[in-house]
């Protein structure tokens, strides 16, 4: 049987630190220079964004990131326009050795009007 993209983005985010809104603000309140990072496409990104996030799309963020960020501490969070991409790309970062990855749960436009270049 073929796994639908609901069911793979739904074990994706059983196994990631998901985070409200409200969570994450608190959370790059108190982290040293927190990554943050849309994984959303380029065109995406460029037509709206969220002040403070750097654009990685999905499709290159394993060839990125050591370039990046080289400390596996260091406080990572993500998002994208529904959630899906960015619980991938949690998984995808954890199973390349990164360990403080979390993944804002919520709408882009939520994020949008929350995040002031936090």
């Amino acid at each position: 049987m073929i796994k639908q993209l609901s069911d793979i983005v739904a074990e994706a985010k059983m196994g990631e630190h998901c985070l409200t809104v409200v969570e994450s603000l608190k959370l790059v309140g108190q982290c040293e220079k927190p990554l943050l990072i849309d994984v959303r496409e380029p065109a995406e990104h460029s037509l709206d964004s969220v002040e403070g996030f750097i654009n990685i799309p999905r499709g290159v963020l394993e060839m990125k990131m050591p370039e990046l960020c080289d400390d596996p501490d260091r406080c990572i969070l993500l998002h994208c326009g529904t959630g899906g991409r960015a619980a991938l790309s949690a998984k995808s970062l954890r199973n390349m050795g990164y360990k403080n990855v979390h993944l804002i749960s919520a709408s882009f436009e939520d994020i949008k009007n929350h995040f002031h270049g936090s």
